[in-house]
């Protein structure tokens, strides 16, 4: 799986949003999560018209998660930004067709993707923020070999 700096960026922000559980300038984002300012300024722009940020106006004004942590998941930023998580070639798994020896390939993508949503799917920013990963995927982190 291949995330793009703009999701990366995205969730780093998030995450620090969900920590806050108050608003937050972009200003203070882009600084605690060492940010290019312009940059995630575009990103939370992006992120609140994909409705999981809210934005306020003023002194006491910044950035707010839309809805509480424990309701977004990782995999509705990824989407909110990038769209599917599983594609080919810019194909969803189940519209290809394979032939002959390849055949099996599209059951290959549609278990990849299952695979995936399963783990960001299971995430929310709640989890992250409070560095309590669902069981599932601390078992996986706790083999050696997936470091590698």
């Amino acid at each position: 799986m291949r995330l793009s700096a703009r999701v990366d960026y995205a969730l780093r922000a998030v995450c620090e949003l969900a920590a806050a559980n108050a608003p937050r300038t972009v200003e203070q984002l882009s600084a605690a999560q060492n940010i290019p300012n312009k940059y995630l300024e575009s990103i939370l722009g992006e992120l609140r018209r994909g409705g999981l940020l809210r934005s306020q106006r003023g002194p006491d004004g910044g950035y707010r998660l839309g809805r509480p942590a424990e309701q977004i998941s990782i995999a509705d930023v990824i989407r909110a930004l990038d769209g599917e998580l599983a594609n080919v070639r810019g194909s969803r798994p189940e519209h290809l067709e394979y032939v002959g020896a390849a055949a099996a390939l599209q059951e290959v993508w549609i278990a990849l993707r299952a695979s995936e949503r399963e783990i960001l799917e299971g995430v929310t920013l709640a989890d992250v923020a409070a560095h309590e990963l669902p069981a599932s995927v601390s078992a996986l982190v706790a083999n050696p070999s997936a470091w590698s």
